[in-house]
């Protein structure tokens, strides 16, 4: 009896506060896995589960609409290649929803939601693959310690929509494209060795910071690449008064515009947002770098300033593993 409850204990132990996922689901379109759709494999697991369950996502184009529900925490996503497991739809802002009859929005227009808690998603491809009529969001995250690392977030207008002023959300080695505000929303957002593509002449980020968030969104070590003939192309706007982002050590193409930045003029609700909003860059390189031209409330940090941005402080504490 003594030597079980120790075994009992030991388990618990190794679940809770061990690194290895205590369930591993297999999801593979030819039947071989556990599942033949990831929603399914989502919907498998344990609500508030005690730890890490991985979702292992076998090579195909799975055409989903996913959910990851506020009850799911500490799940992994994780692809086979982030080339050639792909999750795909062609949802849009106007589109009328089939079974409710009523139009989509901007955010209910996802392939991939996410309002649990410490999901992981990598290796993998997530796809709007509507370009034509407006707003069509690829992934849309909204719960807190979001980790995604080596994904492709593939679409047009609002590809990325990084959620709620809560959220905290890490992006690494991502390859990220879009033609308008392709990056937007409220969360504090970090952006590591991302590769950010350009496909129109536009604007790449449209943050929303609340007033009392010391962050939005950071870029470390980035590349803006276009599109051929893309060649206008500013580093953001502000889609509320307080929006807040910052480039460092970032290797800027020729398609980024002199000034930079744009204060979005003519918004009613919110004008002269150029007076509140925050945006700034460190050493940014390349043709697009030019930073004596750059509009005149944009910032050049200096080296000591640098200290404010550390992982740790943007993410009030938090380090993603």
């Amino acid at each position: 009896m003594k030597n079980k409850i120790i075994f009992t204990f030991l388990f618990l132990f190794s679940v809770v506060f061990g690194k290895d996922p205590y369930l591993t689901i297999t999801v593979s379109q030819d039947g071989k896995g556990d599942y033949t759709t990831i929603q399914e494999a989502i919907n498998s697991t344990r609500d508030l589960g005690p730890a890490e369950a991985l979702i292992f996502i076998k090579n195909g184009t799975y055409h989903e609409k996913i959910v990851i529900p506020s009850n799911k925490h500490q799940l992994t996503l994780k692809g086979e290649s982030s080339e050639n497991t792909i999750i795909t739809n062609d949802d849009f802002s106007g589109k009328i929803e089939e079974f409710t009859h009523q139009k989509m929005t901007t955010f209910t227009s996802y392939t991939v939601l996410v309002t649990g808690e410490k999901i992981k998603i990598e290796n993998l491809s997530i796809q709007n693959t509507h370009c034509t009529k407006g707003q069509a969001v690829a992934l849309h995250v909204e719960g807190d310690y979001f980790i995604g690392k080596n994904l492709r977030l593939l679409g047009c207008q609002d590809t990325l929509y990084t959620a709620t002023n809560h959220s905290r959300q890490y992006y690494e080695n991502c390859y990220i494209e879009g033609t308008t505000d392709f990056i937007f929303g409220q969360a504090t957002a970090v952006f590591k060795n991302c590769t950010i593509k350009s496909l129109a002449n536009s604007f790449i980020t449209a943050a929303a910071t609340d007033k009392d968030n010391s962050y939005g969104y950071v870029f470390f070590d980035c590349f803006l690449i276009s599109k051929e003939g893309v060649n206008k192309v500013y580093l953001g706007r502000p889609w509320r008064p307080y929006a807040k982002t910052v480039f460092i050590n970032t290797e800027m193409g020729k398609h980024i515009l002199p000034q930079g930045w744009n204060e979005w003029a003519g918004d009613k609700m919110f004008p002269d947002k150029e007076k509140t909003a925050y945006y700034a860059e460190y050493e940014s390189k390349g043709n697009g770098a030019n930073s004596s031209d750059r509009v005149k409330w944009s910032h050049q940090l200096k080296k000591k300033e640098l200290d404010k941005y550390t992982i740790e402080k943007i993410f009030r504490g938090w380090i993603p593993e």
